[in-house]
C-alpha cells in the first residue's frame, strides 16, 4: 500500500441539470454535473470533487447516463471515476428544529448511488421540492445524523460561522451539543470567511478534521478553497479514513482564501456595508443595524482556548481569477502552457511564468502562493479584493 497526496474539494453546487432546469438556483447555468466533472479533471486538476445536490433525481439520472455510456465508472470503495476525478455524492441540506436558534446547513456524503437514491426516497417524504438545492428537511437534526449513519454516509456542519444558515451564526448560543450529536460528526468545514486559528477558540472543535471547500456557483470557483488529503486512493472510503486519522490517512493541508477575502469576515452596517462595531451608530448612514461578522462571531464564543493538537497546515490562497489584471485570455494561455490551476498554483516557477505572462502577473502569482498579496476585508456579502502586488 503507497499511500499519496490528492487534491480535494468537497462542496461544488448544481445549477441545471440536464434538462436546464434549476437546481442551485444561485448557480450558474453552466454548472452541470457533467461539466463540473470535466472542469475539475481536465483544467482544476482536482482530485476529488464532492457534488452537494446529488439527492435530485435529474442529477442522478445524469450520473446513470454517464456510467452506461462507460464514461464513469463507480469504485468498489464508495465514489464514482470519471476521467482523472473521483465524484462523492453529496446532498446540502438545511435543519431548523426546535433546537436550533436559526436554519443550519449540513453536507451529507454517501458512498453509493444506491444509497443516494434511499436517501432521497426518504428525504422526499420531509422536505417539498426533492428537486432544488439546500432545501429545509421537517424532522430534527439528530433524526438526520441517524439516517446518514444508517446509510454508511459522512456527516459535516457546512461553513460552521457564516451570519446565515450556519451551526454558529446563528445556530447555538455556546455548544454544538444543543443541536447535534457530536459523535455523529466526521468533520467541520470552515467556510471562507475563517480558518483553522480562529476555529480553534472554541474548545469543542479540536477534537475534528476541518475541511476548507469552495462552495463553488460557478465553474470558475471550483477550488477556491480545497483540502490534500493522504490516501491511498480516492474514494469514500479512504475519505473516511483520513477524517478520522486512520492508518495515515489524514488531511496534509488546508488551503482556504485568507479569511480577509471571505463576504462575511467583518461587522458592517447592514444598510450600507460600511465597517462598524456592533453597537455604534453607522458614520456613514447612522443606521444602527449590523451584519456580524464571523471574526466578530468567534470572539463572542471563544473560550481562551487557541490551538489545538496535530492540525495541518493552514495555508491562504486565492483563486488565479481573483489576482488583478490576469483575464479569461491569459488563464487560457496559462492552462495550454501548464495544464491545470494546481500545477500553476503550486509548482510552476517564476522563471516559467513569466515565459507566458507578464512580470506583474508572474510576480502576484508567487506572493499569492507565499500568502503576501496585499487584501482589503470583506463583509455583508461582499467579498474582500486582493490588491496588486
Amino acid at each position: 500500500m503507497t499511500l499519496a497526496p490528492y487534491y480535494v474539494d468537497l462542496h461544488i453546487h448544481i445549477g441545471r441539470d440536464k434538462d436546464n432546469k434549476p437546481v442551485k438556483i444561485t448557480g450558474s447555468k453552466t454548472l452541470t454535473l457533467t461539466n463540473v466533472l470535466k472542469e475539475s479533471s481536465r483544467n482544476k486538476g482536482i482530485d476529488m470533487v464532492g457534488i452537494i445536490d446529488c439527492h435530485v433525481p435529474s442529477v442522478q439520472d445524469e450520473i446513470e447516463n454517464l456510467i452506461s455510456k462507460g464514461e464513469a465508472v463507480p469504485l468498489e470503495e464508495g465514489g464514482i471515476k470519471f476521467e482523472k476525478v473521483t465524484l462523492l455524492l453529496g446532498c446540502e441540506i438545511e435543519i431548523y428544529d426546535e433546537n436550533c436558534h436559526g436554519p443550519i446547513h449540513v453536507l451529507c456524503f454517501l458512498p453509493t448511488l444506491s444509497q443516494m437514491k434511499e436517501f432521497t426516497s426518504w428525504l422526499s417524504d420531509r422536505m417539498t421540492n426533492i428537486n432544488l438545492s439546500s432545501q429545509r428537511i421537517y424532522g430534527t437534526a439528530k433524526e438526520l445524523q441517524y439516517k446518514v449513519k444508517q446509510l454508511e454516509g459522512l456527516f459535516i456542519p457546512a461553513h460552521v460561522f457564516t451570519p446565515f444558515k450556519s451551526l454558529y451564526g446563528k445556530g447555538v448560543k455556546q455548544s454544538l451539543t444543543e443541536v447535534l450529536d457530536p459523535d455523529l460528526i466526521d468533520a467541520i468545514e470552515l467556510g471562507l470567511s475563517a480558518d483553522t486559528k480562529m476555529a480553534d477558540c472554541l474548545s469543542e472543535l479540536h477534537s475534528y478534521t476541518y475541511v476548507t471547500n469552495s462552495d463553488a456557483h460557478s465553474l470558475a470557483k471550483i477550488a477556491r478553497e480545497y483540502q490534500k488529503i493522504q490516501m491511498n486512493t480516492p474514494s469514500f472510503k479512504e475519505l473516511e479514513w483520513a477524517l478520522h486519522g486512520i492508518e495515515g490517512r489524514q488531511v496534509l493541508e488546508n488551503f482556504g482564501l485568507n479569511p480577509l477575502l471571505g463576504k462575511y469576515h467583518v461587522t458592517v452596517c447592514k444598510e450600507c456595508l460600511t465597517p462598524k462595531k456592533e453597537k455604534r451608530v453607522c458614520d456613514n448612514c447612522d443606521s444602527n443595524k449590523v451584519i456580524k461578522g464571523v471574526s466578530d462571531r468567534i470572539a463572542e464564543l471563544a473560550n481562551g482556548t487557541k490551538t489545538a493538537t496535530n492540525r495541518p497546515r493552514y495555508t491562504n490562497q486565492v483563486p488565479l481569477d481573483y489576482i488583478p489584471t490576469l483575464g479569461p485570455k491569459t488563464f487560457e494561455k496559462l492552462l495550454s502552457n501548464f495544464g491545470t490551476e494546481m500545477n500553476i498554483i503550486h509548482n510552476v516557477s517564476k522563471s516559467e511564468l513569466k515565459n507566458v505572462v507578464s512580470e506583474q502577473i508572474a510576480s502576484s502569482i508567487i506572493a499569492m502562493r507565499e500568502g503576501s498579496l496585499n487584501l482589503t476585508p470583506g463583509g455583508g456579502g461582499k467579498y474582500g479584493k486582493v490588491g496588486k502586488s
